[in-house]
């Protein structure tokens, strides 16, 4: 069973397969098409499916929740420049807004459960009315909630609107989150921890480069990420509250 990872960008498509080739994220196959050119043949065979998928946060959260690699799930973190305060700001009319595109394609192929996240702006424009409405029709039940980096004990608030979905029909299995000795689940040692002040943490990406061009496609890479101890903790609520 592999992985599926959807990623526009040819930076962050080639750090996905870096992260594959390491072993950090769940292994599988890279595609730099837009989705909006996905159809659901092409998710034929994958347990895993992230999109919008950035430099793998999803992957690596499921794995601090304890989510086995094999276990089926679909994850997303939708374009935020539609709604976020540094984007445009014009909501759903903006040509990024593409849940419809994702939408398309759960509705084709209903993976039980799914996770998603988005800036809290979006809230202000419906998008999270939008969403559950969507879910809901298909039969999926719907939970979202707003948590912060500093959640996780980051310097950097970092809001972020997370969500869950899954089909009503189905009953998963308990799983127990794997949690290290007097820790939180995510609370791991990295060579670039998120504990840092967020614009420490983007400089700290800077200094890798080798070139201007690669200095602003990393950063921008780290901007749009996610910060993969939230989402590990969104995860493990989920994991202990589903029977």
């Amino acid at each position: 069973m592999r992985a599926y990872y959807n990623e526009i960008d040819p930076f962050a498509a080639q750090w996905l397969r870096n992260l594959i080739a390491a072993g950090e994220i769940a292994a599988g196959d890279v595609d730099e098409r837009s989705i909006v050119e996905v159809k659901a043949d092409d998710l034929a065979g994958y347990n895993q499916c992230h999109f919008f998928a950035g430099i793998g946060g999803w992957s690596l959260a499921l794995r601090l929740a304890g989510w086995p690699d094999d276990r089926a799930v679909w994850t997303g973190s939708c374009p935020c420049q539609p709604f976020s305060e540094a984007g445009s700001r014009v909501g759903t009319a903006d040509a990024r807004h593409l849940w419809p595109e994702w939408f398309r394609l759960i509705r084709e192929c209903r993976p039980v459960v799914l996770f998603g996240e988005q800036v809290p702006g979006a809230v202000r424009h419906g998008w999270l009315d939008g969403v559950g409405q969507d879910l809901e029709s298909i039969g999926y039940a719907v939970g979202p909630g707003v948590l912060s980096a500093s959640a996780v004990d980051a310097d950097h608030r970092r809001d972020r609107l997370w969500f869950v979905a899954d089909a009503e029909w189905h009953e998963q299995p308990r799983e127990e989150p794997r949690r290290g000795p007097n820790r939180r689940v995510g609370r791991v040692e990295q060579l670039l921890s998120w504990d840092a002040g967020w614009p420490d943490a983007l400089a700290r990406f800077r200094v890798m480069g080798d070139g201007v061009p690669r200095c602003v496609a990393a950063t921008d890479a780290a901007r749009n990420a996610i910060v993969p101890q939230v989402a590990a903790e969104f995860i493990a609520a989920y994991m202990e509250a589903t029977p």
